[in-house]
């Protein structure tokens, strides 16, 4: 460090990212930090919204009283069991959780024939909107009598209690159904992103061993239909693969090649069978589901879920932390049914609390730039969940195109898959919000099954750009580098330090790998500690800042520089929709800070590429000091990004350092990396 005197210093800005920083005095002047202002903005809930919301200040208490017991109690109240648990934790094989383990349910059951059975058989379960702009809406009672009739199909096929089915399927009911009769079955189902390279479909089907795969002839996206079919063939094309059959629902009503014996349609199975299929009752520790993370070396890492345990936690947090009055709302998450967040907050949390929701196929640019504004005018949704990439492409278009429409259904909004940013936060609550509507940022992943860190609407006295606190029965702690604790304003490492119920069982197949990747960096002796990947920051007021994954933390002239608080600092200037930023190799410092941005459109062409650029790099110096100034910035029109709303920053760094691009399958549109690629070079 050349000697110069190094602070810990942790600061946070108006409508910018909380962060803890290394400041180097020879580099940030004093100036620049007194300059640095509080994020102080505070949005205490209504007495009126607290009158009326489901969760209570008191069950906070009441989950520190008895952990376990508390979510003994939620297991009783939300769910059904056909044969009731006794025993609620058994932590004894650490760390794989045996959560009400000698319980039995069926997860089907309680998504679907209870509600019927309870009167609520008319109450429509989806709202569901095609591209094109067909229709469908089902209620529980015509949804039950699907998921029956399918699971009779699969039956027939030869599928049961522990067997592996694949689903590769575009966001239509039939993927709802077909994963709720997977479960009905006491099967395992693994959900394939209907992105994903037919490559990347083959290793999991291959890891899991799948018996049957179920798919759709194509799916449509931006206008077009893209072939679904072709990729499975391609994927089952070896040898020795493990799948008897591919049942093929016909949405594209395009052309397909045909196996005769394996492959089958949809809608002539299910014509076949009887309409009746009496639900059985499974231990609560039986697989549901394996989810496949995407990474971009090595083999599939396959994250193996419960049922009982998972169930309560995906059912508890979807009815607490988004407020769900059944009877009236009207819910829309607008996750692929590929990704975690479609599991547990498209399909199992909302069906077991008996909600309304809305399903859409498309994009949200597609047919029109206010297509999910129409959607809501038309459904009348009342709670909103999306992500924070998502709200910013919509800030680049101006708030002309949402402000066209009725929103004003609108009374709780959600964001999920990163941190949003507080410049994002403000606008998504004000012109999607009406001003008014509490925004929870939820905090959680692939692994934890469901929500862990999330403000309570009715409860929380809301702060843009943080995620504030644990959820009931969810202990959270932040770590320093060398296990202990780290009390604010300091930051560190998040872990999770008692079990929760929807926490992954396992890496299919891989144990070892399970207890190295998550369990290795903080555990001792009968102490376990699952580490997940981030780091975090908690504030003067007790809140919790995520500062995004540890991996995109940079190093820049010895300096630990996060990529989100930077990207925080270039989204606060009035020119920016988003960025992206990355660490790219330097020479001279390690790391150089390399930006990627889109402008907002009012900004498309009120400066040159290089006046737009030295502004900003000047604005990050500013905000947070010259250490951060970015070497370069990058005017693009689009960013790389999953389906699920995440930018894909190796791909950039990629870009940035001049290698040849890695895997781009996941992406929503393979082709912006060459459109960035060519622009640059």
């Amino acid at each position: 460090m050349g000697g110069s005197r190094i602070e810990r210093f942790t600061c946070t800005y108006s409508s910018r990212f909380l962060a803890v920083r290394e400041i180097d005095e020879d580099l940030m002047s004093t100036n620049s930090i007194d300059s640095l202002l509080h994020e102080s903005r505070r949005f205490p809930p209504t007495a009126e919204f607290s009158a009326g919301a489901i969760a209570k200040p008191e069950i906070y208490d009441e989950a520190k009283a008895d952990r376990v017991g508390f979510w003994a109690d939620q297991a009783r109240d939300l769910l059904h069991w056909h044969k009731p648990f006794t025993e609620t934790l058994d932590w004894s094989g650490a760390p794989v959780a045996r959560w009400f383990g000698d319980g039995e349910l069926n997860v089907a059951y309680n998504c679907l024939d209870r509600h019927v059975e309870s009167g609520n058989g008319d109450r429509v379960a989806i709202h569901w909107e095609g591209e094109p702009g067909d229709t469908r809406s089902l209620t529980y009672a015509e949804l039950t009598a699907e998921v029956k009739r399918a699971a009779n199909v699969l039956a027939g096929l030869g599928i049961g209690k522990g067997d592996r089915v694949a689903i590769y399927m575009p966001v239509i009911p039939e993927a709802v159904v077909a994963m709720l009769a997977v479960a009905r079955l006491g099967a395992v189902h693994s959900v394939v992103f209907g992105g994903f390279s037919s490559e990347s479909l083959r290793s999991r089907i291959d890891d899991a061993s799948a018996k049957l795969v179920i798919t759709a002839d194509g799916g449509w996206r931006k206008g077009k239909v893209f072939p679904l079919k072709a990729a499975v063939d391609g994927a089952l094309a070896a040898e020795g693969s493990t799948v008897e059959h591919v049942l093929v629902v016909r949405r594209g009503e395009n052309e397909v090649e045909w196996s005769e014996g394996r492959d089958l349609w949809w809608h002539d199975e299910m014509a076949k069978v009887a309409a009746e299929h009496v639900a059985e009752g499974f231990e609560a520790e039986n697989p549901l589901f394996i989810l496949y993370t995407s990474g971009t070396t090595g083999k599939p890492k396959g994250i193996l879920h419960t049922s009982g345990g998972y169930l309560t936690q995906v059912a508890f947090t979807h009815k607490n932390v988004f407020d769900l009055h059944p009877e009236r709302d009207v819910y829309w998450c607008t996750a692929d049914v590929g990704w975690i967040t479609g599991h547990s907050y498209v399909v199992y949390g909302p069906l077991a609390n008996g909600a309304t929701q809305v399903m859409y196929e498309g994009t949200p640019d597609t047919p029109h730039p206010g297509r999910w504004w129409e959607l809501i005018e038309k459904y009348k949704v009342s709670i909103f969940y999306t992500a924070p990439t998502a709200i910013r492409s919509f800030m680049k278009l101006g708030r002309e195109i949402p402000d066209g429409f009725d929103l004003s259904s609108i009374r709780v909004l959600g964001s999920v898959g990163e941190p949003i940013n507080p410049e994002a936060w403000i606008w998504y609550r004000d012109v999607i919000g009406a001003g008014t509507a509490p925004i929870v940022d939820t905090w959680w992943q692939t692994e934890t099954g469901g929500i862990m860190i999330s403000a309570l609407p009715g409860i929380t006295t809301l702060k843009p750009g943080s995620a504030q606190v644990p959820m009931p029965g969810i202990k959270i702690d932040i770590l320093g580098e060398d296990g202990t604790r780290v009390d604010p304003p300091q930051g560190g490492l998040l872990v999770v330090s008692e079990p929760w119920p929807s926490m992954l069982r396992g890496i299919w197949g891989d144990p070892e790998r399970f207890r190295e990747t998550y369990w290795s960096r903080f555990s001792a002796g009968d102490t376990w500690k699952y580490f997940a990947g981030d780091g975090a920051h908690v504030d003067s007021d007790g809140d919790i800042v995520l500062l995004g994954r540890v991996d995109d933390v940079m190093n820049v002239s010895g300096h630990r520089l996060s990529t989100q608080e930077i990207e925080s600092a270039l989204v606060s200037h009035p020119m920016v929709a988003e960025a992206a930023v990355v660490g790219a190799a330097d020479e001279a410092t390690g790391q150089a800070v390399v930006a990627f941005v889109i402008l907002r459109s009012d900004q498309e062409g009120a400066q040159t590429v290089d006046e737009a650029s030295t502004i900003l790099r000047a604005h990050v110096a500013q905000q947070i000091g010259a250490i951060a100034r970015p070497r370069q910035v990058f005017i693009v029109a689009e960013l790389p990004k999953t389906r699920s709303g995440k930018i894909m920053r190796r791909l950039l760094q990629d870009v940035a350092e001049g290698r040849e691009l890695g895997d781009t399958t996941t992406l929503t549109d393979t082709s912006v990396m060459q459109i960035i690629t060519d622009k640059l070079n």
